[in-house]
Order: C-alpha cells, then structure tokens, then sequence
C-alpha cells in the first residue's frame, strides 16, 4: 500500500481537544516525547482520555501521512466504540478519517487515517506484512491486561525495533497502560520514557460490604444499589464476573428494588456478546436513572459515562488451562488489586464517588497485586504456531515480558505433534522450511529449532482458531463433512447454549433429550449438536425474533447463545470461502464426521483398562 503523504496532511480533518479530559493538558509534552523517541510508555488511570485523544495527537504531529495510525484495543467492543467516538470528535464519518477493523469486519478506506482494530487482527497481519509497512504509527492500548496477544505484540515489536537491516526507525510505538506498572514497559523497550496522566477528577469513598454467608451475590447486588440510590442523585455501574451473572442481578434488581419500580430507572446489560445496538443504549444519552450491569469489558476499554457509583462483586471469569488435564477451563476467580482499583476509578468522574466493594478489606490486601499475565495461564501451542510460521525462533528466546514456564513449552509442542503440526527435523530427515526475506531472515538467525512445521502446521497457522479445533476443520475438508463440522466447531467455540436450572432439572433434560435422534445418533453427543442445528434453523428463518425467545425459553436454550453460535458458524463459513474450501454435498456419515473430530481430540481418547473395566 502506498501513500502520497503529501496530500494526506493537506486533506487531514481538523482536530480539536476535549479540554476537560486530563490528558488534553499534556499533549504538549507527549507530542514532544513522540516526536523525540521511538517508543513512548503513556500511563493513566481510566478516563484520563487517553485512548481517544493520542491518535489524534499523533494526528496533528503529522502521523498518519506516509502510512496509517494503527491503535489496538483488547475487545471488539472497544475498537469499534473507540473508532465511532475518534470519528464524531473529527466531525468524519465512521470509515472515512477514522477505521475499525474487527474479526469479519472491515471498515477501513483508503482515506482513513486512524484505524482501529483488535490485538488479534494486528497480529494475523503481520503473516502476510511482517514489517508491518502499512503502518507509521502503532498506539497498543490497554497493554496492562497483558491478554496473550498483547504480549506477543509487545515482543514482536520488540524484535522489529531492535536493528538489523530491516528495522523500522521510522516507526512510532506508543504503549499505554492503565496502571502505575509502567516501569516494566519501559524496560522492556530498553527505557523508553514514560508520561503519567493522571484520571481521576474527584475523591471516591470506598465502603466495605461483603456479604453475610446466607446471602448470594444477586442479592448482595440489590442491597448495595439500594445504598446507592440511599445516597443521593447518580448513575451506578455494577462489575460482574459473567453473563449469567448479569441475568441474575438484573432479575432480582427488577422484582426487588424499590427504585427499579420507577419508570425513570433503566437496567442496562453491558458485556462482549451483545449486539452493536444494545451496548450503544449504554452511551445514549439517558432520560432517568441507571444501573448498568457489566462484566470487565467496562473495567478499562469502556469509559460508561455519568457514572456516580461502583459496585464490585471483586469477581472476573478467567481463561485457564490445565496442562495435567489438557482442558482450557473458563472460571470465577477474585480479581487483582490492581484491577479492583481500576473499577473504583469507573466513578468520581462527574462528581465525588462511591465505590461499595462486596469483600472485605483484608481481603483485598490478601490478593496479588496485578493480574497474572494470560501468557502464564494458557496452551501455549497457538502461541508456538504463530511463533513458527513467522520464523520468530524459540518461544524461550522470545523477548516477552514473562517468561513462560517450560512445562507449558513443552505441552504446546506435544499438543502440536499430537495433531500432526510439527515434526523433528533430525528424525525426519527433512531440511527446515526456508526463512522468508526480510525481517523473518533476520529473526531466524537468532535461533532455530529442530522442530519444524508440518503442512499441516502451516495450514493451521492460516486459520484465526484454536489449533484443535483448526484441526477438526482440515480433516473434515479432507473428509468430506466440512458442512457438519462447521456446525460443531462453532458449538465448542462458544459456551454450550442449554440452560439446566436447579430448580427445573428434569423439565431441562427432558426438553434436551429430543435432540438425541436415534440409536446410532444417540452413541455421539457431538451429533446432537447438529440436530438441535436443524431445528432451530427452521425457528431462525421462519419465525420473528420474540417467537425465537419463546422457542429457546420452552426448550431450555440460552437466545443469546444460540445467535452467537450461528455469528460463529457465519464467519467460520466465510473463513473456509476465503481458502476456496468445498463443503460437501452429500450428508456426512458417522464415521466420517468422528474421524475428522479425532484428528484435533486425539489426547481425550479414553483408554479401556482390560482389568479393572473403565477407560483411563
């Protein structure tokens, strides 16, 4: 992509400050340090505008002329709420002056400026640009939640900057952080100078109120914004660990809170799943009172305005694997410190704050003071892959932040070898695949492995999935049952949508038995999957959205699951047209579609013991 820098500068839009937002008071110095160094650290504390207003700084300094600002965000949700906030700021059209680029979503022209994007899309564009040319500037947003793709990010850069004859010293790489960790950034990119803006406006007061043992959090909830509401005048936003959650708090708020009665007072969801138009009523301006009920995605992507209050269940679902059972396990953990403060910063924005902290205080001094890095609490065989096909060396010579334990090194090369991805180049007798120009010629040269990618391996690398489930899709094209396999691999890429309420178990395994089929269907839960498919396609196509919710709520079936699932299937379904992929016209047998489903499960085959009658 080439750009004529002239007359993008002279076709830039105007740009004008929030004089409010406390980084508008040094955008001075942080023009200064941009223009000076290479590589800029900007640390504040949420709400300090930062995430909106460094674009259009490096804007006004002239980037964003001989390639785009690109600004990464951890979450969809994020990037595409930033970018129609960057657009109505420069008084341009969401596309035009400012970009997003989300998973299957492009909205960038060729007269963007400022683009948008999640960690993820940064980083699967560097397959196909491993200089990253289209580029002048890249902002790495929210670089304290340290996800996995943030790391890799960080190092990747690390490398492009370090020298050699394919560095980038025109490049510009400004990293915030949210908290006052800040000094590790710099080190990493050998003391970069830091700038530290503060956020918060006004004092908040911090009330203690764990719960008693024979109250549940849904009621917990109801109690603390009723002391809200107690309080005085403002809107209250509620974090979280979980969607279900979010549904019981509401539920209860609603039956159970005098003030909710009043029509003036609007409960609003707010998580990742939802669609663009419900979390925009979260922005809308609103004619009554709020309480907002959000998972972590407004701890620091989202500024929620006209927030007054916080309540903190101290609560965040986490992503974590086990290397022993080689399960990647999703559960509710008290979050970091660190964290907890950065939801009490959520408020004290409009006016003095309150945060109500639903654990004790010791409590909060009892637990680890950041959040451990995704890095160390992840299958690193996506990690590897990624590393391989770009010729980035050994993970253990990798420039991240932390250094990730040699146990799940040695997981992620199993769990590849397992699916056929890697091969060693000794035994095989194999020369290693050759190293691209450039940039991956200059990585490589740093260090080798004797393990290589397989074809297998560097076709997985191609697909944006988790490797097992990549896996499933290339033996399924080979198989002929890639139409049912799209199915199930977007069923296990989403949380299982059937509902078993404790109250309704029988009633729920009833309604769920229908799905089984007949005797051979029934030897195999995966193919019920794909006959639960088939029924609600009919419900989908045929019937309005309400007739849809009453149909999932008869059948004990999560709506918003359901959606999600058939959004998955979508893109996994454009995924395999963007590689020319066929599906099959004929129905797949059983064995076909089991034989594509062991290829990426081969580790949770059950071994029978012949002594003792059960499987291993």
């Amino acid at each position: 992509m080439k750009f004529d820098a002239a007359a993008r500068l002279a076709a830039r839009p105007a740009i004008a400050y929030d004089d409010e937002l406390p980084v508008s008071a040094r955008r001075g110095e942080i023009a200064e340090a941009i223009r000076k160094h290479q590589v800029v650290i900007v640390c504040g504390e949420t709400g300090s505008g930062k995430t909106t207003q460094l674009p259009k700084i490096c804007l006004e300094l002239g980037r964003g002329a001989h390639g785009l600002i690109g600004h990464t965000q951890p979450r969809r949700i994020a990037a595409r709420a930033t970018a129609a906030r960057i657009a109505q700021e420069l008084k341009s059209e969401l596309g035009r002056a400012v970009g997003y680029k989300i998973r299957f979503t492009d909205r960038v022209s060729p007269d963007s400026y400022i683009k948008l994007m999640t960690d993820g899309i940064l980083l699967a564009e560097t397959q196909g640009d491993p200089q990253l040319r289209q580029y002048d500037t890249l902002i790495i947003d929210e670089a304290h939640e340290r996800s996995l793709n943030i790391d890799f990010l960080l190092g990747y850069l690390k490398h492009l900057l370090r020298g050699g004859k394919n560095a980038r010293p025109d490049l510009k790489v400004i990293v915030t952080s949210a908290t006052l960790d800040a000094e590790r950034f710099s080190k990493h990119f050998d003391g970069a100078p830091v700038i530290e803006v503060s956020g918060r406006l006004y004092p908040i007061e911090m009330r203690w109120r764990p719960p008693a043992d024979n109250v549940d959090l849904a009621e917990a909830i109801v109690d603390a914004v009723d002391e809200c509401h107690r309080n005085g005048p403002g809107d209250v936003l509620v974090f979280l660990p979980g969607e279900r959650e979010i549904r019981e708090a509401a539920e209860a708020l609603r039956k159970h809170h005098p003030a909710v009665a009043n029509t003036r007072t609007e409960i609003l969801p707010l998580y990742a799943r939802q669609s663009a138009q419900e979390q925009q009523r979260v922005f809308a301006p609103a004619k009554g009172r709020r309480v907002v009920l959000a998972t972590n995605v407004a701890e620091t992507s989202l500024t929620v305005p006209g927030i007054r209050y916080v309540v903190d269940s101290g609560l965040a679902r986490v992503k974590r694997y086990s290397h022993r059972n080689k399960v990647e396990l999703l559960q509710v953990e008290d979050i970091a410190r660190s964290a907890a403060n950065q939801r009490a910063g959520r408020c004290g924005r409009v006016m003095s704050g309150v945060c109500i902290r639903l654990f004790a205080e010791d409590d909060f001094n009892k637990r680890l003071a950041h959040t451990e890095p995704e890095l160390l609490r992840s299958s690193l065989a996506g990690v590897i892959l990624r590393m391989k096909s770009l010729h980035l060396g050994e993970v253990e010579d990798f420039p991240f932040l932390d250094r990730p334990q040699p146990r799940m090194v040695a997981d992620g090369y199993q769990l590849l070898a397992e699916l056929g991805a890697v091969e060693d180049v000794r035994r095989s007798g194999l020369s290693p695949t050759s190293a691209e120009v450039g940039l991956k010629a200059d990585l490589q040269d740093r260090g080798s492995s004797d393990k290589e990618l397989t074809q297998t391996g560097r076709e997985l690398a191609k697909l944006p999935l988790d490797p097992r489930i990549g896996r499933m899709m290339l033996a399924a094209r080979d198989g002929h049952c890639l139409r049912e396999m799209l199915v199930i691999a977007a069923a296990l890429s989403v949380q299982d949508p059937r509902e078993r309420p404790q109250e309704q178990a029988g009633a729920a395994d009833q309604a769920h038995a229908k799905w089984r089929g007949n005797e051979q269907q029934q030897r195999s839960e995966f193919l019920a999957w794909l006959n639960l498919w088939q029924a609600f396609g009919e419900v989908w196509t045929h019937e309005s959205q309400r007739k849809q919710r009453d149909w999932c709520r008869r059948h004990f079936l999560n709506t918003l699951r359901m959606r999600e699932w058939r959004e998955v299937h979508a893109q996994l379904h454009t995924l395999c047209g963007e590689h020319s992929w066929r599906e099959n016209e004929k129905p797949a047998t059983y064995e076909q579609i089991h034989k594509a489903l062991l290829a990426g499960l081969l580790g949770n085959v059950g071994l029978k013991s012949e002594e003792e009658g059960h499987y291993l």
